[in-house]
Protein backbone atom coordinates (compact mmCIF):
# COMPACT_ATOMS: atom_id res chain seq x y z
CA UNK A 1 0.00 0.00 0.00
CA UNK A 2 2.74 2.54 0.70
CA UNK A 3 4.44 1.48 -2.40
CA UNK A 4 1.91 2.44 -4.40
CA UNK A 5 1.04 6.09 -2.58
CA UNK A 6 5.16 6.33 -3.61
CA UNK A 7 4.96 5.97 -6.96
CA UNK A 8 1.59 8.41 -7.33
CA UNK A 9 3.18 11.46 -5.67
CA UNK A 10 6.26 11.08 -7.41
CA UNK A 11 3.90 11.34 -10.40
CA UNK A 12 2.22 14.16 -8.99
CA UNK A 13 5.37 16.12 -8.44
CA UNK A 14 6.80 15.64 -11.95
CA UNK A 15 3.22 16.74 -13.07
CA UNK A 16 3.83 20.01 -11.39
CA UNK A 17 7.21 20.72 -12.34
CA UNK A 18 6.01 20.07 -16.18
CA UNK A 19 2.84 22.77 -15.75
CA UNK A 20 5.56 25.14 -14.62
CA UNK A 21 7.81 24.66 -17.24
CA UNK A 22 5.42 25.25 -19.35
CA UNK A 23 3.92 28.39 -17.52
CA UNK A 24 7.40 29.82 -17.52
CA UNK A 25 8.16 29.24 -21.39
CA UNK A 26 4.42 30.78 -21.71
CA UNK A 27 5.49 33.57 -20.03
CA UNK A 28 7.14 36.90 -19.41
CA UNK A 29 9.61 36.19 -16.89
CA UNK A 30 11.58 34.02 -19.05
CA UNK A 31 14.06 34.52 -21.59
CA UNK A 32 12.65 34.44 -24.88
CA UNK A 33 13.91 31.81 -27.84
CA UNK A 34 16.66 33.18 -30.19
CA UNK A 35 15.65 34.37 -33.37
CA UNK A 36 16.65 32.82 -36.55
CA UNK A 37 20.28 33.92 -37.00
CA UNK A 38 20.54 36.88 -40.18
CA UNK A 39 21.88 36.51 -43.27
CA UNK A 40 25.36 37.76 -44.09
CA UNK A 41 25.89 40.96 -46.07
CA UNK A 42 27.21 40.61 -49.24
CA UNK A 43 30.74 40.46 -49.70
CA UNK A 44 32.65 43.38 -50.79
CA UNK A 45 34.82 43.39 -54.13
CA UNK A 46 37.03 46.30 -55.91
CA UNK A 47 35.62 46.14 -59.94
CA UNK A 48 36.49 48.52 -62.80
CA UNK A 49 33.68 49.63 -64.96
CA UNK A 50 34.61 48.81 -68.49
CA UNK A 51 34.99 51.76 -70.77
CA UNK A 52 35.92 52.53 -74.52
CA UNK A 53 38.63 54.80 -75.52
CA UNK A 54 42.27 55.30 -77.13
CA UNK A 55 44.78 52.93 -75.45
CA UNK A 56 48.65 53.70 -76.22
CA UNK A 57 50.17 48.82 -77.18
CA UNK A 58 53.05 48.70 -75.98
CA UNK A 59 55.88 45.99 -75.31
CA UNK A 60 57.82 44.61 -72.69
CA UNK A 61 61.27 43.43 -73.91
CA UNK A 62 63.92 42.09 -71.90
CA UNK A 63 66.67 44.58 -71.63
CA UNK A 64 70.38 45.01 -69.63
CA UNK A 65 71.63 47.89 -68.28
CA UNK A 66 74.75 49.30 -69.58
CA UNK A 67 77.19 52.66 -67.93
CA UNK A 68 76.91 55.48 -70.15
CA UNK A 69 80.83 55.61 -70.19
CA UNK A 70 83.57 53.18 -69.06
CA UNK A 71 86.97 54.19 -68.71
CA UNK A 72 90.38 52.06 -67.63
CA UNK A 73 92.72 53.34 -65.39
CA UNK A 74 96.20 52.76 -66.15
CA UNK A 75 99.54 53.17 -65.71
CA UNK A 76 101.52 54.89 -68.27
CA UNK A 77 104.95 54.86 -66.54
CA UNK A 78 106.70 52.43 -65.27
CA UNK A 79 107.49 52.46 -61.24
CA UNK A 80 106.37 50.80 -58.02
CA UNK A 81 102.66 52.21 -56.87
CA UNK A 82 103.43 53.74 -53.43
CA UNK A 83 99.88 54.95 -52.87
CA UNK A 84 96.31 54.15 -53.61
CA UNK A 85 94.16 57.77 -53.11
CA UNK A 86 90.84 56.74 -53.46
CA UNK A 87 88.16 54.77 -51.73
CA UNK A 88 86.89 51.92 -53.71
CA UNK A 89 83.21 51.90 -54.81
CA UNK A 90 83.08 55.95 -54.52
CA UNK A 91 82.15 58.48 -57.00
CA UNK A 92 85.51 60.82 -58.22
CA UNK A 93 85.88 63.32 -60.62
CA UNK A 94 87.94 63.80 -64.00
CA UNK A 95 91.78 64.62 -62.85
CA UNK A 96 91.10 63.10 -59.14
CA UNK A 97 94.85 61.51 -58.55
CA UNK A 98 93.88 57.93 -57.99
CA UNK A 99 97.48 56.46 -57.44
CA UNK A 100 100.86 57.51 -56.86
CA UNK A 101 104.00 56.00 -58.40
CA UNK A 102 107.29 56.39 -57.33
CA UNK A 103 108.43 59.86 -58.57
CA UNK A 104 112.00 60.08 -58.21
CA UNK A 105 113.52 58.59 -60.93
CA UNK A 106 111.06 60.68 -63.13
CA UNK A 107 111.73 63.89 -61.55
CA UNK A 108 115.38 63.60 -61.56
CA UNK A 109 115.20 63.18 -65.34
CA UNK A 110 112.72 66.30 -65.49
CA UNK A 111 115.33 68.27 -63.70
CA UNK A 112 118.13 67.24 -66.08
CA UNK A 113 116.40 67.80 -68.62
CA UNK A 114 115.38 71.68 -67.64
CA UNK A 115 118.99 72.08 -67.21
CA UNK A 116 119.95 70.69 -70.20
CA UNK A 117 117.48 72.82 -72.07
CA UNK A 118 118.40 75.83 -70.45
CA UNK A 119 122.20 75.44 -71.11
CA UNK A 120 121.23 75.49 -75.19
CA UNK A 121 119.05 78.24 -74.84
CA UNK A 122 121.86 80.18 -73.08
CA UNK A 123 124.53 78.84 -76.27
CA UNK A 124 121.92 80.07 -78.68
CA UNK A 125 121.50 82.89 -76.89
CA UNK A 126 125.67 83.79 -76.94
CA UNK A 127 125.36 82.48 -81.14
CA UNK A 128 123.31 84.95 -82.09
CA UNK A 129 125.71 88.20 -81.56
CA UNK A 130 128.22 86.24 -83.10
CA UNK A 131 126.75 85.39 -86.08
CA UNK A 132 125.51 88.49 -86.22
CA UNK A 133 129.15 89.52 -86.25
CA UNK A 134 130.23 86.72 -88.14
CA UNK A 135 132.36 85.06 -85.74
CA UNK A 136 130.74 81.57 -85.65
CA UNK A 137 129.53 80.27 -88.84
CA UNK A 138 125.79 79.61 -89.82
CA UNK A 139 125.69 76.19 -89.42
CA UNK A 140 127.19 76.25 -85.75
CA UNK A 141 124.45 78.45 -84.80
CA UNK A 142 121.72 76.43 -87.06
CA UNK A 143 123.11 73.69 -84.44
CA UNK A 144 122.67 75.75 -81.64
CA UNK A 145 119.64 76.21 -81.91
CA UNK A 146 118.71 72.78 -83.14
CA UNK A 147 119.54 71.44 -79.96
CA UNK A 148 117.48 73.90 -78.15
CA UNK A 149 114.46 72.07 -80.23
CA UNK A 150 116.06 68.59 -79.12
CA UNK A 151 116.25 70.04 -75.41
CA UNK A 152 112.59 71.31 -75.26
CA UNK A 153 111.29 67.71 -76.48
CA UNK A 154 113.24 65.75 -74.03
CA UNK A 155 112.06 68.21 -71.54
CA UNK A 156 108.42 68.06 -72.62
CA UNK A 157 108.59 63.98 -72.58
CA UNK A 158 110.15 64.08 -69.28
CA UNK A 159 107.63 66.50 -67.95
CA UNK A 160 104.93 63.80 -68.80
CA UNK A 161 106.58 61.26 -67.54
CA UNK A 162 106.91 62.80 -63.91
CA UNK A 163 103.16 64.05 -64.35
CA UNK A 164 101.89 60.78 -65.07
CA UNK A 165 103.39 59.38 -61.77
CA UNK A 166 100.35 61.06 -60.43
CA UNK A 167 97.44 58.88 -62.11
CA UNK A 168 94.82 60.92 -62.49
CA UNK A 169 90.78 60.02 -63.56
CA UNK A 170 90.10 60.08 -67.00
CA UNK A 171 86.29 60.73 -66.17
CA UNK A 172 83.78 61.06 -63.71
CA UNK A 173 81.90 58.37 -62.47
CA UNK A 174 81.79 55.48 -60.08
CA UNK A 175 84.92 53.57 -59.57
CA UNK A 176 85.39 49.69 -58.60
CA UNK A 177 88.23 48.08 -56.62
CA UNK A 178 91.98 48.49 -57.16
CA UNK A 179 93.43 45.91 -59.10
CA UNK A 180 97.09 46.34 -57.62
CA UNK A 181 97.87 47.01 -54.32
CA UNK A 182 101.06 49.04 -52.46
CA UNK A 183 104.38 47.95 -53.23
CA UNK A 184 103.31 46.49 -56.91
CA UNK A 185 105.70 47.03 -59.92
CA UNK A 186 103.31 48.63 -63.02
CA UNK A 187 103.93 50.22 -66.23
CA UNK A 188 106.94 47.63 -67.27
CA UNK A 189 106.16 46.75 -70.97
CA UNK A 190 102.27 46.82 -70.78
CA UNK A 191 100.24 49.87 -69.47
CA UNK A 192 98.69 48.33 -65.98
CA UNK A 193 95.20 48.48 -65.82
CA UNK A 194 95.04 50.04 -62.22
CA UNK A 195 91.16 50.70 -61.77
CA UNK A 196 87.83 50.85 -63.75
CA UNK A 197 85.43 53.69 -63.52
CA UNK A 198 81.79 53.56 -64.96
CA UNK A 199 79.59 56.26 -65.16
CA UNK A 200 75.81 55.50 -64.43
CA UNK A 201 74.34 59.17 -64.44
CA UNK A 202 72.44 58.91 -67.09
CA UNK A 203 72.81 55.05 -67.92
CA UNK A 204 71.96 52.97 -71.03
CA UNK A 205 69.08 50.30 -71.35
CA UNK A 206 70.40 47.34 -74.21
CA UNK A 207 67.27 45.63 -75.79
CA UNK A 208 66.00 43.38 -78.76
CA UNK A 209 62.89 43.18 -80.36
CA UNK A 210 61.98 40.46 -82.76
CA UNK A 211 61.78 41.67 -86.39
CA UNK A 212 58.30 39.90 -86.87
CA UNK A 213 56.91 42.40 -84.56
CA UNK A 214 58.56 45.01 -86.32
CA UNK A 215 56.80 43.71 -89.67
CA UNK A 216 53.46 43.33 -87.77
CA UNK A 217 53.89 46.69 -86.77
CA UNK A 218 54.01 48.04 -90.02
CA UNK A 219 51.19 46.21 -91.89
CA UNK A 220 49.10 47.29 -89.25
CA UNK A 221 50.19 51.27 -89.43
CA UNK A 222 49.66 50.83 -93.06
CA UNK A 223 46.33 49.10 -92.60
CA UNK A 224 44.75 52.19 -90.12
CA UNK A 225 44.54 49.57 -87.35
CA UNK A 226 46.77 51.13 -85.44
CA UNK A 227 48.27 54.78 -85.44
CA UNK A 228 51.71 56.27 -84.16
CA UNK A 229 52.07 56.57 -80.82
CA UNK A 230 52.54 59.93 -79.19
CA UNK A 231 54.28 59.18 -76.51
CA UNK A 232 57.89 59.10 -77.66
CA UNK A 233 59.04 58.05 -73.53
CA UNK A 234 59.97 54.40 -72.75
CA UNK A 235 59.69 52.84 -68.83
CA UNK A 236 61.94 50.58 -67.16
CA UNK A 237 60.34 47.63 -65.48
CA UNK A 238 62.60 46.52 -62.85
CA UNK A 239 62.50 42.72 -61.12
CA UNK A 240 60.47 43.47 -58.73
CA UNK A 241 57.43 44.35 -60.94
CA UNK A 242 57.78 48.15 -60.07
CA UNK A 243 57.90 51.17 -62.97
CA UNK A 244 61.38 53.12 -62.39
CA UNK A 245 60.04 56.11 -61.82
CA UNK A 246 62.06 58.36 -64.44
CA UNK A 247 61.05 57.63 -68.00
CA UNK A 248 63.44 57.60 -70.89
CA UNK A 249 63.82 58.01 -74.36
CA UNK A 250 64.82 55.85 -77.16
CA UNK A 251 68.39 56.93 -78.77
CA UNK A 252 67.93 54.27 -82.06
CA UNK A 253 67.23 50.82 -83.37
CA UNK A 254 69.83 49.45 -85.34
CA UNK A 255 69.36 48.91 -88.98
CA UNK A 256 70.38 44.96 -89.67
CA UNK A 257 68.76 41.88 -88.24
CA UNK A 258 71.05 39.81 -86.23
CA UNK A 259 70.94 36.54 -88.36
CA UNK A 260 71.79 34.35 -85.74
CA UNK A 261 68.41 35.92 -83.28
CA UNK A 262 66.07 37.25 -85.69
CA UNK A 263 66.22 40.51 -83.88
CA UNK A 264 67.26 44.49 -83.68
CA UNK A 265 68.72 45.70 -81.19
CA UNK A 266 67.67 49.00 -79.63
CA UNK A 267 68.92 51.47 -76.92
CA UNK A 268 67.39 53.75 -74.79
CA UNK A 269 68.69 56.40 -72.10
CA UNK A 270 67.60 56.59 -68.34
CA UNK A 271 68.24 59.06 -65.86
CA UNK A 272 70.08 57.82 -62.45
CA UNK A 273 70.66 61.04 -60.35
CA UNK A 274 70.24 58.25 -57.51
CA UNK A 275 72.37 55.86 -59.22
CA UNK A 276 69.48 53.18 -58.09
CA UNK A 277 70.33 51.31 -61.85
CA UNK A 278 73.85 49.72 -61.98
CA UNK A 279 75.31 48.72 -64.83
CA UNK A 280 74.58 44.61 -65.72
CA UNK A 281 71.39 44.74 -64.39
CA UNK A 282 68.25 42.74 -65.98
CA UNK A 283 65.09 45.19 -66.46
CA UNK A 284 62.47 44.72 -69.27
CA UNK A 285 61.78 48.11 -71.40
CA UNK A 286 57.98 49.35 -71.95
CA UNK A 287 58.22 50.43 -75.77
CA UNK A 288 55.41 51.91 -76.82
CA UNK A 289 54.19 50.70 -80.50
CA UNK A 290 51.42 52.24 -81.58
CA UNK A 291 47.64 53.69 -80.49
CA UNK A 292 44.38 52.07 -81.31
CA UNK A 293 40.97 54.07 -80.56
CA UNK A 294 37.63 52.28 -79.22
CA UNK A 295 39.46 49.61 -77.69
CA UNK A 296 38.55 48.29 -74.02
CA UNK A 297 41.46 48.14 -71.49
CA UNK A 298 40.96 46.54 -68.18
CA UNK A 299 44.13 45.46 -65.41
CA UNK A 300 46.18 42.44 -65.62
CA UNK A 301 45.04 41.07 -62.78
CA UNK A 302 41.61 40.59 -63.45
CA UNK A 303 41.88 38.16 -66.19
CA UNK A 304 41.88 34.52 -65.01
CA UNK A 305 43.08 31.78 -67.39
CA UNK A 306 41.52 28.12 -67.10
CA UNK A 307 41.75 24.77 -69.32
CA UNK A 308 38.90 26.44 -71.45
CA UNK A 309 40.65 29.87 -72.10
CA UNK A 310 40.81 33.21 -70.38
CA UNK A 311 37.90 34.71 -68.29
CA UNK A 312 37.11 37.56 -66.17
CA UNK A 313 34.19 37.53 -63.40
CA UNK A 314 31.85 40.56 -63.94
CA UNK A 315 29.13 41.83 -61.14
CA UNK A 316 25.55 41.19 -62.94
CA UNK A 317 22.46 42.97 -63.07
CA UNK A 318 21.68 41.14 -59.95
CA UNK A 319 24.58 41.69 -58.21
CA UNK A 320 25.75 38.44 -58.01
CA UNK A 321 29.18 37.10 -60.04
CA UNK A 322 29.26 36.14 -63.39
CA UNK A 323 32.22 34.59 -65.73
CA UNK A 324 32.59 35.78 -68.65
CA UNK A 325 34.91 34.36 -71.28
CA UNK A 326 37.35 37.29 -73.12
CA UNK A 327 39.86 36.91 -75.89
CA UNK A 328 42.67 39.54 -74.85
CA UNK A 329 45.49 41.33 -78.00
CA UNK A 330 48.29 43.27 -76.70
CA UNK A 331 49.12 45.44 -73.83
CA UNK A 332 48.50 48.49 -72.82
CA UNK A 333 50.94 48.92 -70.15
CA UNK A 334 50.11 47.08 -66.87
CA UNK A 335 46.62 45.87 -69.00
CA UNK A 336 45.05 43.87 -70.93
CA UNK A 337 43.02 44.96 -74.27
CA UNK A 338 40.55 42.87 -74.26
CA UNK A 339 39.53 41.69 -78.33
CA UNK A 340 35.83 40.21 -77.29
CA UNK A 341 34.02 39.37 -73.98
CA UNK A 342 33.40 42.63 -73.03
CA UNK A 343 31.36 45.59 -73.57
CA UNK A 344 30.98 49.16 -71.95
CA UNK A 345 29.11 49.43 -68.96
CA UNK A 346 30.51 45.93 -67.62
CA UNK A 347 31.57 45.53 -63.95
CA UNK A 348 35.05 43.83 -63.98
CA UNK A 349 35.80 42.55 -60.69
CA UNK A 350 39.68 43.15 -59.84
CA UNK A 351 40.11 42.97 -56.34
CA UNK A 352 38.28 39.73 -54.13
CA UNK A 353 38.34 37.41 -56.96
CA UNK A 354 39.90 34.74 -54.73
CA UNK A 355 36.91 34.79 -52.54
CA UNK A 356 33.84 34.93 -54.39
CA UNK A 357 32.23 32.12 -56.75
CA UNK A 358 29.35 32.22 -59.70
CA UNK A 359 26.06 32.96 -58.44
CA UNK A 360 27.12 34.84 -55.10
CA UNK A 361 25.94 37.90 -54.67
CA UNK A 362 28.31 40.93 -54.19
CA UNK A 363 28.63 44.40 -53.73
CA UNK A 364 30.37 46.54 -56.02
CA UNK A 365 33.08 49.10 -55.05
CA UNK A 366 34.70 50.92 -57.88
CA UNK A 367 38.26 50.22 -57.79
CA UNK A 368 40.83 52.89 -58.07
CA UNK A 369 44.36 52.46 -58.13
CA UNK A 370 47.26 53.73 -56.02
CA UNK A 371 48.31 57.23 -57.22
CA UNK A 372 45.25 57.35 -59.47
CA UNK A 373 43.41 60.96 -59.26
CA UNK A 374 40.56 59.60 -57.83
CA UNK A 375 42.47 57.56 -55.19
CA UNK A 376 41.05 58.42 -52.05
CA UNK A 377 44.19 60.12 -49.61
CA UNK A 378 45.87 57.60 -47.27
CA UNK A 379 47.00 59.50 -44.79
CA UNK A 380 43.64 61.04 -44.32
CA UNK A 381 42.21 59.17 -41.00
CA UNK A 382 38.55 58.46 -41.49
CA UNK A 383 36.32 59.83 -38.48
CA UNK A 384 35.27 56.98 -35.97
CA UNK A 385 31.70 56.95 -35.12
Amino acid sequence: MKTKTSSLTAIAVLAALFSLGACDSKGGGGQQAPAAAAAPPPFEVDVVTVAKGSVVLTQDLPGRLEAYRTAQVRARVEGIIEKRQFTEGSDVKAGDTLFLIDPRTYRTAYESAKSDLSVARQTLERYKPLLAAKAVSQQDYDLAEAKVKQAEAAMSRAQLDFENTHVPAPIAGRIGRALVTEGALVGRGESTLLATIEQVNPIYANFTQPDADMMRLQREFESGKLKQAKEAEVQLVLEDGSIYPYPGKLLFSNLAVDPGTGSVSLRAEFPNPKQQLLPGMFASIRLPEGSSDDSIRVPQRAVQTASQGQFVLVVDEESKVAMRPVRTGSMAGSDFVILEGLKPGDQVIVNGIQKVRPGAPVRAVEWHPEGSPSAPDASATPDKK
